[in-house]
Formats: structure tokens, sequence, C-alpha cells
């Protein structure tokens, strides 16, 4: 009869390891979201200074969450932000405001624009802090809190529970957040008047209500000298 063959501790140690990494993978994947082309937008300095792309969504308190964000740009033939592919749509800027949130309505002021979701990551506390700070600078600077392709009911349900003012708009396919290359939260833009990008901030870590108020501050005054310059 012949022997058994031993097991081979080696081949069982490189299997617990690939497993573990496969399951370290999956874990890193839970805290992003799918996001298509390079880096976050702006978080290159060559592209601060550039125009933010311009998009529609619906509002997330009183719009039809069944609708998708429209990011047509207003010149298509020459607009350095893409234009959707298939049939033309209107510029995202022109559709009828009712139920919508169009930023460039809020291209009057600095502007900052803060994207999140809830699946695999807590994204929520930064948008508490946002919440506070909006509050405090609302009559110098514009804020915009996005949702990326969660749940409706989810989202109506977080921002009447937390009792968020900030206006808060709804990406259902994800395609605003693909435009400005989102992949995890934090992710917040800031941007001068005209709708113009600043920096960014990205990160792993929940960005305090003190730090979001320190990078408003920079904001303000950065587009003061910027106005400045420009006279």
């Amino acid at each position: 009869m012949p022997a058994d063959t031993p097991s081979r501790p080696g081949r069982r140690y490189s299997t617990f390891v690939g497993v573990a990494f496969l399951i370290l993978i999956a874990v890193a994947t839970l805290n992003t979201i799918r996001t298509q082309g390079g880096g976050t937008l702006g978080a290159s300095k060559d592209e601060r200074g550039m125009a933010l792309p311009e998009f529609a969504v619906p509002n997330a308190r009183t719009g039809p969450l069944n609708k998708d964000a429209n990011i047509a740009q207003d010149d298509c033939s020459t607009s350095e932000n893409p234009c959707p592919t298939g049939a033309r749509l209107p510029a995202a800027c022109e559709i009828p405001v009712s139920g919508a949130i169009r930023v460039c309505d809020l291209f009057d002021r600095p502007l900052v624009i803060s994207f999140w979701f809830t699946r695999g990551a807590d994204c929520l506390p930064t948008q508490d802090a946002v919440d506070r700070v909006a509050s405090r600078y609302r009559s110098r600077v514009n804020f915009l809190s996005l949702d990326v392709r969660d749940d409706p009911s989810t989202v109506r349900q977080i921002v009447s529970e937390r009792g968020w003012k900030i206006p808060v708009g709804y990406d259902r396919d994800g395609a605003v957040s693909d435009l400005y290359r989102v992949g995890v939260c934090p992710t917040v833009a800031f941007a001068y008047p005209g709708g113009i990008l600043d920096f960014a901030k990205i990160g792993a870590d929940q960005l305090s209500a003190p730090q979001l108020a320190g990078d408003v501050k920079r904001l303000l005054r950065q587009s003061r000298e910027r106005a400045h310059e420009e006279r």
C-alpha cells in the first residue's frame, strides 16, 4: 500500500497569502468608486486655472431622481471638456432650472463642490463638516454637495436625517464623477468665480470643519488676488 503523500506547507502558505492579498484588494476597492481616466481633476497643478466642466443634475431634495446628469458642454466643437456621444443634448446650463441644479448658476462666486457616496466608504462626516462651513460662508461662497450613484431614497433620507442646508445634487449614473475623475472620498473641488479651478482636496481621511474653513479662506484670498491681477 503506497504511503500518503505529505502535504506541502509552502503551497498552503502561498495559497493563504494569495487569498489574503485578494481580500485586501477587495477592501480597498470598496472605499472607491469606479471612474474613468487618470487622477482627480485638480490634483495636478497643470490643471489649475482650467474651466470646470459644466453639468446639471437633479436636485436631491426636489428633483426627479430617475433622471441622469446632463454633461453636455455649451460649445462641443471647441470645449476642452468632452461632450456626450450620441444625440445632441441641450447644453447642461441651458436646461430648465426647475428640479435641477446647474453648476453654471453657482459660478457667480467662489465655489466648493464636495462629492460623496455611501458604498463601502464613510463620506458623511466630511459632508457634515462641509455643511457647517457652508453656513458660515454662504454669503461669500457657493457650495454644492453631490452624491454619486446611491439609491435615490437613501440620498433623500440621509439629507433629511443629517439636516444639511447645503444644496445637494444627485449624480445617478456617475457621469459627473467620471467627468471630474472622482474615485475616492473625500473629494472637494475649489473654484474661482467664473468656474475656474483653483485646487482640490483628495484623500482617505476625513476633512474637519477647521480644515475646510482654512481651505475656504485660502480660496477667498486667492480669488481676491486673481481679481486684482485681472484689473
